[in-house]
Formats: structure tokens, sequence, C-alpha cells
């Protein structure tokens, strides 16, 4: 894979058509909808296509917004959405046509609004034709996330003074980019939780953009970064959940410190206890804003892969992913897989793509153990098929034996230190914890039930042999038999070397 395209870890990617309905029943999507349909009988509209004063005020009380002091604001942003989608159109007046905007306060209709194609899509398209109605909905409301607060000039304006594009100090491409990123984290998080519903901290979503990976204190002009960050999250986050990219929980207003104009301090921010550190604000992607998020990336040229993404690729392809995946994510994988093949013809394709003498391998055959462990009985000729190769035969004993199955050859001792070998080797490259105390119990056991244990196994015939010693060297707790390992790894590499 190219070293400039980068990597994401895989994520499960929830039914298109349940993703469809989580579209439809996103309330910025929703209200659009019903908005465009009201536009049935025609909606006079101005300049850009927006609603004047009286359709304005008729589409809030259609939406049942009236008594919202916001209702006209999320009102017009329905419209606004409905018209970037195509649920409506606008059919342009001609010259001197006028009429129909006479009784207009106004009087500055330019255009009417009726039902476009989209929105039979929304009820009578497929499960794609709404979610490409929503990512289109989505990347307009992404850009309204990054759009710079225009209070400050407007009001500017209305007295008389003259715009100052200079004085919003915004850059669309870095703003973009910034929360691109953010998304992405988001994503990424996700991706390598085992709970992908979990809430992000909004202070821990901020400070992954913007304090440094070999920072070990942040300084307090980082820190002061971070506030600013985070500040500009919680207004982006906002405008993002309606349309049901994230799940948000908004900053708590009285952890807000108000500033007067001259920065004097009018309401200082209530204190934090550490057990509400929710109150900073908590987010996290839906379902459907991982399916979004996935997409934008895809198109970005990310590799960003999903769980059945590999269901048609052969058993190469799939061996050489799944060492890579969680654990969870590894078996729903291989269950895919598996479900498109009869178990035979799917064993055969796996047992012989797990041999090789190459650095991968022994990754390889751990994953075709794992894939095979969920195969039915009718796979045992293909185990039975492998019980002298050199590469398979152990793992094919251990598979036969595990169902209880008659007639399985005991294993040549070489046979055993090679398979002990090989299991190993697959196991060295997870640095985690867990895993490194799980590999040294292992260690501990081997060298307790086979006496001369590392005076047999420096001589198995395995790539990988003397790295397995020097690991054993460093995780066995003894101190003595850490020292025969080191011996053992040592003659392996000069038997290899001869």
């Amino acid at each position: 894979m190219s070293a400039d395209r980068p990597t994401m870890p895989p994520v499960r990617l929830h039914p298109e058509a349940e993703l469809a309905r989580a579209a439809l029943s996103a309330p910025l999507l929703a209200r659009a909808a019903r908005l465009a349909r009201w536009a049935e009988s025609g909606v006079p509209v101005g300049v850009g296509g927006e609603l004047l004063a009286k359709p304005l005020a008729a589409a809030t009380e259609h939406l049942g917004l009236a008594g919202d002091e916001d209702g006209p604001s999320y009102t017009a942003e329905a419209w606004q959405l409905a018209v970037d989608t195509g649920l409506v159109e606008i059919t342009e007046h001609e010259d001197g046509d006028a009429e129909e905007a006479a009784n207009l306060p106004d009087d500055a209709a330019v255009g009417t609004a009726t039902p476009g194609e989209e929105l039979g899509l929304l009820t009578a398209g497929s499960p794609q034709d709404v979610l490409d109605i929503w990512l289109g909905g989505m990347e307009t409301v992404l850009a309204d996330a990054v759009a710079p607060d225009l209070s400050d000039i407007a009001e500017q304006l209305a007295e008389g003074g003259e715009l100052d594009l200079d004085a919003l100090d915004w850059n669309p491409e870095e703003e973009a980019e910034l929360l691109d990123g953010i998304l992405g984290n988001l994503y990424l998080l996700g991706a390598l939780n085992e709970q992908p519903d979990q809430d992000v901290p909004l202070p821990a979503l901020a400070a992954s953009m913007i304090v440094p990976d070999d920072m070990d204190e942040p300084t307090d002009e980082v820190l002061e970064e971070v506030s600013e960050a985070m500040m500009r999250l919680d207004d982006q986050f906002r405008v993002l959940e309606p349309i049901g990219l994230v799940v948000y929980r908004p900053v708590d207003e009285a952890l807000i410190e108000e500033l007067d104009e001259e920065g004097e301090t009018v309401r200082a921010a209530e204190p934090l206890a550490d057990e509400d550190v929710a109150r900073y604000g908590m987010v996290r992607l839906t379902p459907l804003g991982v399916w979004a998020v996935r997409a934008r990336m895809l198109d970005a040229g990310v590799e960003a892969p999903a769980v059945g993404d590999l269901t048609e690729k052969d058993a190469e392809v799939l061996l050489e992913a799944l060492p890579d995946y969680p654990e969870a994510l590894a078996q729903a994988e291989a269950e895919q897989w598996l479900a498109a093949r009869t178990p035979l013809d799917a064993a055969r394709g796996l047992l012989a793509a797990a041999r090789g003498d190459d650095d991968r391998g022994p990754l390889r055959r751990l994953a075709a153990q794992q894939a095979l462990s969920l195969v039915g009985l009718e796979a045992e000729p293909a185990l039975r098929e492998v019980l002298d190769d050199r590469h398979l035969g152990g793992l094919a004993r251990v598979w036969l034996a595990e169902r209880a199955l008659p007639g399985i050859p005991e294993p040549s001792q070489d046979m055993v230190f090679w398979l002990t070998v090989d299991t190993i080797a697959a196991q060295l490259g997870d640095t985690g914890d867990e895993a490194a105390a799980e590999l040294s119990d292992l260690v501990r056991a081997l060298t307790e039930q086979h006496s001369g244990f590392f005076d047999a196994v420096w001589r198995v015939d395995h790539p990988a042999t003397a790295e397995v010693l020097e690991a054993m060297g460093r995780l066995h707790p003894d101190r003595k038999a850490a020292k025969e390992a080191r011996k053992a790894a040592f003659k392996a590499r000069s038997r290899r070397a001869d």
C-alpha cells in the first residue's frame, strides 16, 4: 500500500435501510421534507430562494415552531436545506411578472418554489437515494458549521459602517480542515473502541487536534488554544446535531465565563468537579455519521475499510487483512466471508492461503485458525488433507481434536515445537499490556511443561525461531529460564548463519 495513502481501522456499518431511516428522521431533513410538501401550491421566494416574511411565518406555523423564539431561524435553516438538496425547486419570475408579490410587505419575490424531483425519492426511492440526498444536505450543514459569525459585521453595517472581511479573521480552508480532522478523530476513536457508541469528552477531542504528541504537560498557551477550540466545536456540533451526524451534549452554559466589551469578567464560570467533566460537552458520531465520514474519507483517498468489504475477495486478501482487525471485527468479517462459500471450499482456501515462510506467515496461520474455528464439520476433509503439511499439520490436528473427531495421528515432536514457535511468533507484534501478560504466562507454562524446552526449540526450522527465543528471554519471569532462552536464541541465529 502506498505510504502516502492513509489507512483507518475497520468499522462496522449499519444496514443501508437502517441508515436511510435515520436520515429521514434527522430533525433538519424531516423539517425540510415537510416544508417541501407544504410548498405544493407554490411559495413566493426572494433572491437565493429564501422565504419572505409572510411565507416564513406560515412555514414556522406549519412546523409547529411558532411558539419558539428560535422557530423562524429553525424554519429558515430547514427551508435552505430543502433548496440546497433539490427538495424544492425555484422557478424565477419573468421580467415584469410581479403580480404574485404584490401583497407582500417587502415586494421582493423574484421566484416561486414548488416541490422538486428529489422529494419523491425520499418516499419512493431506494435507501441509497435517501442517503445521497442526506449526504448532499450534510455537506451544506458542514459548510454552515465552519462559516464565520457575521453578527458583529451585520451590526457594523446596520450602523453605517463598511464591510471589512479582514476583520473576520477567518480562513475557510483552515476551518474546514480542522473540522474534518475532528470528525476523523471521532471516527478513529469509535473504530478503536470496543464500545463504538461511547461519548468522547469535548476537551479530550479538542486536545487531540492541538496538543503535540510529544508534549507531556501542555503549556498555558496550548491550554488556552484548546479552550478556544472547545468553544468553536461547541458551536459547530450544535449545528451538526440536527442533521443526524453526531449525538451531542453541549457545554453547560454555567461553565462559560461572560466578558463585557472591554474583556472584563461579568460572570465567572462555575468551578468544575472531576466527576462533572461531561458538563464540558460530550459527543459521538451516530451510525449515520460513521457512514458519512467514511464516505468522505474514501472520496479523499483514505483507506477506510468496513466489515463486509472482503466478502468477495480471495482467502489470501482475507488472511492478510484480519490480523490488523480488532478481534470482534475480525470475527464478523470472517463470518461474512464464510457465509458466501461452502464450508469445504472455504476451509481449503484458507489453508492454502495460510502457507508461507515470510514474516506475515505466522499471522496468516493464526487468522486462518481463528476463521476455521467458525467452520462446521463439513470442512473435515480439508483439514485431514493437510495433516502431513509442515505448516498446517499442527493446526489441523488442533481443529480435529477440538471437535473430538476420531483418527487423529500423533504429531511428531518437530511438528509440536514448530507450531509452538509459529503461534508465539504470531503474537509478538501485539504490544498491549494484556497481550504481553498473556504471552508471558504462555512462555512460563511451556517451559514448565517441557523439560529441556530451550535445548529442543533452538533446533526448530522456523524463520522466527531466534526472534521467538529472544522474546521468551525478555518475557520469562524466571531469571535462570530467561538466560537459557537467550542462549538458545544465540544458537538458533548461529544455526541459520551456517
